[in-house]
């Protein structure tokens, strides 16, 4: 009888350290997944904190934000203050939903005294009117001076499940800077600034575009990702354990 035990306990060796080193493995995944998540969390609250620095600053000029991103290629809501004059004609519409509404945010080339353009959010208009024609009130004409946040350009399409920008309806679903540029009837070989523009809430005549809708909504949950890495890597340790004693006390 005792050998026959000693045959068996003999074959389930192997098994048992298989089975121990692929926890292993996992173990050392999970613990890893769960420094990640709190990589992450320092990271996120870094860039939260200079957004919050940035958001309560006071707007600077238009020049010395373009300084900034040629140095940094990161200027994301500072605020800026700009002046020049709207092309209206030159309207691009971005698919967007306010306050439950759908309908689009309307950015319009600003022409500047040097000659060069940028993008404006001016804000929101609903789905009935992204037509300019019915909103003449909001058409401004004469030089203006807008405050807002400098947003940075996108570098590509930031999701595969977005669909494509329909340029002949001007329907924009992500922000392509330089075809909605392209596509706004800009005077030929115009230099545009790098940047968009968020326009703050400044109210338009007409109450159209509605201005202020940057949403500032980041979400950080890598805390509680990481306590959930950490705590099925605990988990499988105890399972471990308790499997590695077992053995012990049949003996």
């Amino acid at each position: 009888m005792s050998k026959a035990l000693a045959k068996t306990a003999g074959r389930s060796r192997p098994k048992t350290a298989l089975l121990l080193g692929l926890c292993l493995v996992l173990f050392v995944i999970l613990l890893g997944l769960g420094t990640w998540q709190m990589q992450r969390l320092h990271s996120k609250e870094d860039l939260l904190a200079t957004i919050d620095q940035r958001t309560h600053s006071a707007p600077r000029p238009l020049v010395d934000v373009e300084k900034e991103f040629a140095a940094t290629g990161d200027v994301d809501y500072t605020p800026v203050t700009v002046s020049g004059t709207f092309l209206h004609s030159g309207e691009r519409h971005f698919y967007a939903t306010w306050d439950g509404d759908a309908g689009f945010n309307v950015y319009t080339p600003l022409a500047l005294d040097d000659g060069r353009f940028v993008l404006i959010n001016r804000g929101f208009v609903p789905y009935d009117l992204k037509d300019a024609a019915r909103r003449p009130q909001g058409q401004v004409t004469g030089k203006v001076t807008v405050t807002g946040l400098a947003r940075n350009p996108l570098p590509a399409k930031p999701s595969m499940m977005l669909p494509d920008n329909d340029v002949a309806k001007n329907i924009f679903y992500w922000k392509d800077r330089d075809v909605m540029a392209a596509s706004a009837g800009l005077p030929a070989g115009a230099p545009l600034v790098p940047i968009f523009i968020d326009a703050d809430k400044t109210p338009n005549p007409g109450g159209l575009p509605v201005g202020g809708v940057t949403i500032i909504d980041l979400p950080n949950s890598h805390l509680q990702y990481a306590f959930t890495w950490y705590g099925l890597a605990a988990a499988l340790a105890a399972v471990l354990i308790i499997r590695l004693r077992c053995p012990a006390k049949a003996e």
